[in-house]
């Protein structure tokens, strides 16, 4: 099925720009703008094409058959949303225990507009000692990969300011779907 994808990325004339820097063997990849479920599509045959094993979580009502195949062997992580545990933590533990692992993440968690990005990216990156990877797909360019590597330094402000940088320069496939301006984060209240 990720051959099929990797097809359809290049018939339809998408191009690979930039990669993962060889020497990280551990990250947080962010996929961003997230407005489309082409987006799916595209980044596997993206990631195909790179030759990278990336793992990524989805909730676990879509681990249906036969859509279950695909996920499992695209990287799918089933998470369940119902019970009241520490998704962070959970996969914090996950890139402890790899020896290698590009975890994706959509830090908008919808494809709809938001306000403010979901604060996981930053923290499991962030518990786990990872840097996190701006990966991208750029609708009006028909590139997909990687920008900056962004190591976590503590300092939020300059941490998302950074990621907005980047992604201000991206175009989504649905522009109206996305806010560059919704890149930050609720700080935990301490």
């Amino acid at each position: 099925m990720l051959r099929l994808f990797a097809w359809f990325f290049k018939f339809r004339g998408w191009k690979i720009k930039g990669q993962i820097p060889s020497d990280i063997k551990k990250c947080v990849i962010i996929a961003a703008p997230h407005t489309s479920n082409w987006d799916f599509v595209f980044s596997l045959g993206a990631l195909h094409i790179l030759g990278y094993k990336v793992n990524y979580m989805v909730k676990q009502e879509l681990f249906v058959f036969p859509f279950s195949i695909l996920l499992k062997k695209s990287g799918g992580i089933a998470i369940d949303r119902k019970k009241n545990n520490n998704v962070v933590d959970e996969m914090v533990a996950k890139i402890k225990q790899a020896e290698n692992m590009f975890l994706m993440l959509s830090a908008e968690g919808t494809r709809k507009r938001v306000d403010k990005w979901k604060s996981g990216f930053y923290y499991v990156a962030q518990k786990a000692n990872v840097p996190v990877c701006t990966g991208f797909l750029d609708y009006a360019k028909k590139e997909a990969g990687f920008g900056p590597v962004i190591n976590i330094t503590g300092s939020m402000e300059q941490d998302l300011a950074k990621i907005k940088t980047f992604y201000s320069t991206v175009t989504p496939q649905n522009p109206n779907n996305f806010n560059a301006d919704g890149i930050k984060i609720n700080q935990p209240k301490v």
